[in-house]
């Protein structure tokens, strides 16, 4: 009985575990994707200012994809701890 228990158990932590992951490179690439947006619209209404805003993007868009990675090893680990 304790085995059976034991067992869905860890069905359920695995699945918890993928979906954990799946969320957080959804938000992940919902996010790029209105940091992306808002700075090709910043750049069309101030195209002197691209430099700026392109090195600006590309940070924060690193920022975002460094949380989404430590979200999927967190993931990760707990289906595996």
């Amino acid at each position: 009985m304790l085995a059976i228990i034991l067992a869905a158990v860890e069905a359920l932590l695995a699945i918890g575990s993928c979906v954990g992951a799946g969320i957080a490179a959804i938000a992940a690439g919902i996010g790029i994707g209105k940091i992306g947006s808002a700075a090709m619209e910043a750049i069309a209404r101030q195209p002197e200012s691209a430099g700026d805003i392109r090195s600006n993007m590309i940070v924060v868009a690193a920022l975002v994809e460094g949380v989404a990675l430590f979200a999927v090893v967190v993931c990760v680990l707990a289906m595996f701890l």
